[in-house]
């Protein structure tokens, strides 16, 4: 046979699948998309843990509300480093645009996070626990009981309707939510269960947790935006006011207005130091600082004696008053050629090490034939290291002295620029006095003066004080941030140690023989007393048919709250 030239032979094709078709979600669907990205409880936990994270650099640098004094000096240990940190706000962390932008998502995804579970568990604490399974004995903890004569009371066989009614009374004694349920009958059997549950408190303790948590976050930036802090150095004999213009620093919160300054004054009286003496490993390090004040308010002006420790803040006019640091305070008198006094105050020198090696500026500004400017250290006891310098031994004054070195010209301060107390620009100043100029330092004991250089007048050390860097913080939330703790601790408790579990006791009654009794228990999550809670139930349920009444009543029969299974 010859083939036909009118089939043509092809090879089979396959088949190739056609691309999935998605609907486009526009701008509404990638907005619930990110919605619902954002709102997941893992979203949560991340961003609160990168907010631990952006709060790091708040504990690595110095920061201008805490420690402005300290950013003064990074900025001239570090010139190149520093500005470059500061426009990324690290100096002000807790302020800055990126921990801003974290705790606001952190916040909305609390939110979102929430109000849907607490809709939920309000409505699920409304329904009914659910019906009694089918079959029990696939249920941990399960316990079958057959009740024969022996189940007899006063006389009276046990029904099925006695056993539930007093399983329901049982188990709503001990705060479970109970229904009673009629099962399948027949001719021959009867069957009635409870089905009873508790643990709700559980998911109500976490979201009390988490509401507290966002209302922490609330009242900690409604604080923010309408508290202030701010920071004053105040030497032994001074008086702070508390008004705008007695701080060295001051960070109002965005609300802040003039009226929110209490009227206050807090005198520093003394500021005592204990250092250790004994352990010759530690000597020389401090123990503790006590600031002696004196406050005065419009309510007491007489004034009243108090303390200030460095963990125990002084509560005056809605602020908190907190010790920060402290150092020395050299009083320095300048004359001019004539005697005349034209600068005499005490000059807080700023501590450099452990042992209050301290610096500061002297700036005088009239009175003189120029403008001089002085900047050095004082040592609270002195020691000669063997290539000669100074240094200080010990915290404590023991062997004081102060060395100068002086500048004249121009200091800068007509030109409406702010400048520091504790810095001194020397770019327009000429040095007088230093290594570089071949004129020694001035050294000078307390009650000793020199002669300036160039016949500009002289100078003397007439004392040293000590001085106090007081902190002061103006929060009006601080209660409810408490009372939002509290409520926070108590959830985190009650969702750890309140179990969730379902209990059901079934009554199976035949014709033609004993009442079957069935229990048995279910748990959410792991719960290692279940089985002995059932084992309990089982126990104390039969104990009560024993010694039941049979006209008692809980005053509620069963069947008024009964539901028919399928």
């Amino acid at each position: 046979m010859t083939r036909s030239t009118e089939r043509i032979d092809a090879e089979p094709t396959e088949r190739t699948p056609t691309a999935v078709s998605q609907p486009r979600l526009g701008i509404i669907g990638w907005g619930r998309w990110a919605w619902r990205q954002l709102t997941s409880m893992r979203t949560a936990l991340f961003l609160l843990l990168l907010l631990a994270l952006a709060a790091v650099p708040g504990s690595l640098f110095p920061q201008r509300t805490a420690d402005p004094n300290g950013v003064v000096q990074y900025f001239k240990e570090n010139p190149g480093l520093a500005p470059i940190l500061d426009k990324f706000q690290v100096f002000d962390a807790y302020t800055s645009f990126w921990f801003s932008s974290i705790y606001l998502l952190l916040f909305l995804s609390l939110i979102g996070c929430v109000l849907p579970r607490t809709v939920h568990h309000l409505r699920a604490i409304r329904t009914a626990p659910p019906r009694t399974p089918a079959r029990l004995s696939r249920m941990p903890g399960f316990i079958a009981l057959d009740l024969n004569d022996d189940g007899k009371a006063t006389g009276s066989a046990v029904t099925a309707p006695d056993a539930i009614a007093a399983a329901r009374s049982l188990l709503r004694r001990r705060g479970y939510r109970v229904a009673v349920f009629e099962g399948a009958q027949t001719k021959d059997s009867t069957e009635l269960s409870v089905s009873a549950e508790r643990g709700y408190l559980r998911e109500a303790g976490n979201l009390v947790f988490h509401i507290a948590l966002l209302g922490i976050l609330i009242t900690v930036g409604i604080g923010g935006g309408f508290g202030y802090n701010g920071n004053r150095v105040v030497v032994e004999g001074q008086t702070m006011i508390n008004t705008l213009a007695a701080y060295d620093s001051f960070n109002p919160g965005r609300f802040f207005t003039d009226a929110e300054l209490s009227p206050y004054s807090i005198r520093l009286d003394k500021l005592a130091v204990t250092y250790e003496t004994q352990n010759k490993d530690a000597r020389g390090l401090p123990t503790d600082y006590t600031a002696t004040v004196t406050a005065r308010t419009q309510d007491s002006r007489n004034g009243y004696k108090t303390t200030i420790k460095v963990n125990e803040p002084l509560n005056i006019g809605g602020t908190n008053v907190y010790l920060l640091g402290n150092g020395y305070a050299p009083h320095i008198t300048v004359r001019d050629p004539r005697g005349h006094v034209v600068f005499s105050d005490f000059v807080p020198f700023l501590p450099q090490d452990s042992n209050l090696t301290s610096l500061g500026v002297v700036k005088v500004p009239d009175g003189l034939q120029q403008q001089i400017g002085m900047m050095g250290f004082f040592y609270p006891t002195k020691a000669v290291a063997q290539n000669g310098a100074f240094y200080s031994s010990y915290p404590d004054v023991k062997a004081p002295m102060l060395t100068l070195n002086v500048y004249s010209g121009d200091l800068g301060l007509n030109g409406g620029v702010p400048r520091s107390v504790y810095t001194l620009d020397t770019s327009r100043l000429k040095q007088l006095t230093g290594v570089s100029t071949g004129v020694k330092s001035i050294e000078l004991a307390p009650g000793y003066s020199q002669q300036l250089p160039d016949g500009l007048g002289s100078v003397s050390l007439d004392g040293v004080s000590r001085f106090a860097s007081f902190q002061v913080n103006h929060d009006p939330t601080q209660g409810w941030v408490l009372l939002f703790t509290v409520c926070a601790f108590g959830g985190l408790l009650t969702s750890l140690f309140v179990p969730r579990r379902r209990l059901w006791v079934k009554a199976i009654g035949q014709a033609s023989g004993p009442l079957r009794l069935e229990y048995a228990g279910l748990a959410r999550g792991d719960d290692p007393q279940l089985e002995t809670v059932v084992e309990t139930l089982a126990q104390n349920h039969i104990e009560a048919l024993r010694n039941r009444d049979p006209g008692a009543s809980d005053g509620r029969h069963p069947e008024e709250d009964t539901r028919r299974t399928t």
